[in-house]
């Protein structure tokens, strides 16, 4: 059966821009969104939504999808709350920043089945902007959306792999590997950046004051490095206690790097940082790059 319904249960940036995306390439089913009626309201006077409900188990009923677009803790407690109220070919999924406690979860609620009704997803996308109001259509193009599959599960049957086409089509490009390893790589690729950004402004604010006109004066390198300095605390609250680990460790070896520069500002070994870092940027760009395939043989080691 055709995905005729889907609900968004968080109508803030990712699930608002999800929705609008979905609408520019004409899906032909209906939108449900689920959130706070203030929230609501503003989703559909952006048009991102067909209609919305406050109650989770109301807006989920005669869905085939069900998309928890909430921080993570949020969404590991509506895996729990939804799991039972769910359709019975209904396909619940997320796009949790962190994976290891989402599928765990899952997992948890739906037993033997669980390859059947859930869907762990993550895409890479965002802005340092949060609400429907910041919502882009264009949000997803060429960004890589992570899925990580349960054990035996095959994604592309069904209604998983007419999401999965969904997604695609939405510009999004896909790839998979095990909760894991995604969890962490985004510590490394995600995370740390964040917090390298929230340290760099808070030094700065500490430093200068709250009223300097620092941004200006830095340039553009400064923005850039702070831009997502203005992210919201309550997303990254929840990647930090489910990604603490991974995280740690991340930022462990990124101090002792910055020690190391620290410590030889004068030396050869300066140069030396220089000259490594300026390797990841000869490292392959092309579309698609190191990432691990959709398709065939990859697909299953990765499962």
């Amino acid at each position: 059966m055709p995905i005729r319904q889907i609900t968004i249960v968080g109508t803030g940036l990712i699930g608002g821009s999800f929705a609008l995306a979905l609408k520019k390439r004409r899906f032909p089913g209906r939108i449900i969104g689920c959130d706070r009626d203030a929230v609501l309201k503003r989703a559909r006077d952006c048009g991102a939504i067909d209609a919305g409900c406050s109650n989770p188990a109301d807006a989920v009923r005669g869905s085939h999808v069900v998309l928890l677009a909430t921080p993570v803790l949020a969404i590991v407690d509506l895996i729990g709350r939804l799991g039972p109220a769910l359709p019975p070919r209904a396909l619940l999924t997320d796009v949790g920043s962190t994976k290891t406690a989402v599928t765990e979860a899952a997992m948890k609620v739906f037993g033997k089945n669980a390859a059947k009704h859930f869907l762990a997803g993550h895409p890479m996308a965002g802005t340092e902007n949060s609400g429907v109001e910041n919502a882009d259509p264009d949000l997803f193009e060429n960004a890589v959306w992570f899925f990580t599959p349960l054990p035996g599960q095959q994604i592309q049957d069904g209604v998983s792999g007419e999401f999965i086409e969904w997604v695609e089509k939405i510009g999004s490009r896909v790839a998979m590997l095990p909760a894991e390893e995604h969890d962490r790589l985004s510590a490394w690729i995600s995370h740390v950046p964040q917090m390298i950004s929230t340290a760099l402004a808070a030094a700065l604010v500490d430093e200068f004051g709250e009223d300097a006109p620092l941004l200006t004066a830095g340039g553009r390198a400064l923005r850039e490095m702070t831009r997502i300095a203005g992210s919201p605390y309550s997303m990254w609250r929840d990647i930090a206690i489910t990604n603490r680990q991974n995280l740690g460790d991340a930022l462990l070896k990124i101090e002792q790097r910055l020690a190391h520069i620290r410590e030889n500002l004068t030396t050869r070994q300066l140069a030396e940082e220089f000259e490594r870092a300026h390797q990841l940027r000869k490292t392959p760009s092309r579309k698609g790059a190191n990432l691990p395939l959709k398709h065939g043989a990859a697909e299953k080691d990765n499962c």
